[in-house]
């Protein structure tokens, strides 16, 4: 697995806007010891090799609780990498749909870095500028080297990046700072109950996200080991809840962008990784962020108190963000044909700087 986890990190070395994960975190996310997903997946990997030297990687996985048309069987593949070589990708996906049509997958769909609800999408457009937490970052070739196996587009994804300068348009800031409407009601986490805390964002967003296309349900023990991996870096500040009468409505999550502390780590949190992290993120703190959870329920979401929440929130954790001296933030990922959201980012000020796209292919 070292090996596997190693192999973009050697094809990206010459690359200034690749950042190198942490092996110990991708050790524990490609593990059932350390990902829940394997709770509900089955999932296998592979490295293709020439001579002596790694020279890509692919992996497939069935996801028991995706959506499907039982006419339609649909498998994954996802944390492709490989050299600009027609042969390394024909021989990786070959071996990857071989083992999704051996388990009765009619259709193969992906990048999923390994699910939906982790990193989504291949990078075919931002090159130039690095991923920021939780985001994947590929070479351009890469894109060209999949359609040549005979994939196709099925869906793009954006990642909008906004100045906290920008404020949200000013007739709805006005409304904003006017306070919240009888009954609203918005906090910060809170740390005392933070167990209880990652479970309602598990159910607002899921039930927020449920009519998003290739919708997967976040498990609470997936969404709580990413709050346990995520406990040690996030600012308390920066994640905010609404509640309308009472009851969790919504919520959004400023996740400052670990990319930025771990960008000279190589990898590697020993002998002093971890207090050149904390140290960067806690007291020199880095100055960007991104949002990778936002959500409403949905039956708040047409509501005239429910239509003010995302600007709410927003405004909340922008605000707290500014105070504490961060500068951009990414949202992401956003759904080419998600027209709210697009529009949101929009009214924020934000532009799309990359653009992440899902292929799939029919198996014969």
């Amino acid at each position: 697995m070292r090996r596997f986890i190693a192999v973009p990190m050697h094809l990206n070395a010459h690359d200034p806007a690749w950042i190198a994960p942490l092996v110990s975190e991708r050790l524990a996310a490609f593990s059932p010891a350390g990902n829940p997903f394997f709770e509900h997946a089955e999932v296998a990997f592979w490295i293709a090799s020439r001579g002596d030297r790694d020279v890509g990687r692919i992996s497939a996985q069935i996801d028991r609780l995706a959506p499907q048309n039982p006419d339609r069987p649909t498998g994954h593949f996802g944390l492709i990498a490989g050299e600009d070589d027609p042969e390394v990708f024909e021989g990786l996906f070959a071996t990857a749909e071989n083992w999704l049509k051996a388990r009765g997958c009619t259709r193969a769909l992906g990048p999923f870095n390994l699910s939906v609800n982790e990193e989504v999408g291949l990078l075919v457009d931002g090159f130039e500028t690095p991923p920021m937490v939780l985001m994947g970052h590929d070479q351009p070739y890469v894109g060209r080297r999949i359609e040549a196996q005979g994939y196709g587009k099925a869906k793009d994804v954006y990642a909008y990046l906004c100045q906290m300068s920008d404020d949200i348009p000013a007739h709805i800031l006005r409304r904003v700072r006017r306070g919240p409407a009888a009954g609203v009601t918005l906090r910060m986490l809170d740390m005392s109950r933070y167990d209880a805390e990652v479970s309602a964002m598990t159910e607002v967003l899921n039930d927020a996200w449920s009519g998003n296309w290739g919708f997967t349900p976040t498990t609470e023990a997936e969404t709580a080991q990413l709050g346990k991996s995520l406990r040690a870096v996030i600012e308390p500040k920066m994640i905010w809840f609404a509640e309308i009468d009472g009851e969790t409505a919504g919520f959004v999550v400023l996740l400052p962008n670990v990319n930025e502390a771990i960008a000279d780590l190589n990898g590697r949190l020993l002998p002093f990784g971890w207090a050149k992290l904390l140290w960067r993120l806690k007291v020199a703190r880095v100055k960007s962020v991104r949002i990778p959870l936002m959500g409403v329920k949905r039956k708040f979401a047409d509501t005239l108190r429910g239509q003010m929440l995302p600007f709410q929130l927003m405004d909340a954790g922008a605000t707290q963000a500014r105070a504490l001296g961060y500068q951009t933030y990414e949202l992401s990922w956003i759904l080419e044909d998600n027209a709210p959201m697009n529009r949101i980012c929009a009214s924020l000020g934000g532009k799309i700087y990359k653009t992440y796209r899902i292929y799939q292919k029919d198996l014969a």
